[in-house]
């Protein structure tokens, strides 16, 4: 890929073939933001997967980074005044069924009881293309919707891996501070390493790397820690 002045530019100023710590790698990565906005920090994490084999959950951040979202929290109707008082922006059933129908999605994240799963599984067509289909894997079919409202709102992500092993998520803001976006790489590496498999004691990780949305990567070292 043919990259630009500004690109070369700041991609010179380290040599990217090493690896580094994750404090280190935070700084360059920092450093080396092209753009005039707030550019984002991505982690791009390759794993040793079998071909049958994902890793899939969710990891609320210590150090959060985007803005609140809009919880929608499909229930009956006995328990939406639970959903609304715990946070969540819209909350009931068939209605709001029949709107997703329609076309509205006027919110940032669906959250459903079980009991409405058969309901909301037709939405399946507006929902799934959209990654907003409640799933029980990432906590978004529960029972306990005032705790899947409270996580959510307090920065609950879901991550998993692509088709070819890799985990691509955001982990911070160019503007916060290295150490915060460092606390949130190490834990997202912690959560990711208990996903190896059963008897895998080291190699399951391949390769992190971190990057802003416009600059450079930066190869991570992640024995040598900070």
């Amino acid at each position: 890929m043919k990259h630009g002045k500004k690109y070369r530019a700041s991609a010179a100023k380290y040599d990217l073939a090493k690896k580094y710590g994750v404090v280190s790698a935070c700084d360059m990565v920092k450093d080396m933001k092209l753009a005039k906005f707030d550019e984002t920090v991505e982690a791009h994490i390759s794993l040793r997967l079998e071909k049958s084999a994902s890793v899939r959950d969710t990891l609320v951040f210590p150090n959060q980074f985007r803005g609140e979202k809009k919880v929608l929290v499909f229930c009956k109707d006995d328990r939406v005044k639970e959903a609304l008082d715990a946070g969540a922006a819209y909350a009931g059933s068939d209605e709001y069924i029949q709107k997703v129908k329609d076309g509205w999605l006027d919110f940032d994240i669906a959250v459903a009881t079980p009991d409405m799963m058969k309901d909301v599984g037709r939405l399946g067509m507006v929902l799934g293309r959209r990654g907003l289909m409640p799933n029980p894997k990432t906590g978004t079919v529960t029972a306990d919707i005032v705790k899947a409202i409270e996580e959510l709102k307090k920065g609950r992500t879901e991550y998993r891996a692509d088709k070819g092993g890799v985990v691509h998520i955001a982990v911070g803001k160019c503007s916060m501070d290295t150490a915060k976006i460092a606390e949130n790489v190490n834990l997202l590496i912690s959560e990711i390493s208990r996903k190896a498999p059963n008897g895998v004691v080291a190699g399951f990780i391949r390769s992190i790397s971190l990057n802003s949305t416009m600059g450079p990567g930066v190869w991570i070292d992640t024995k040598e820690g900070e």
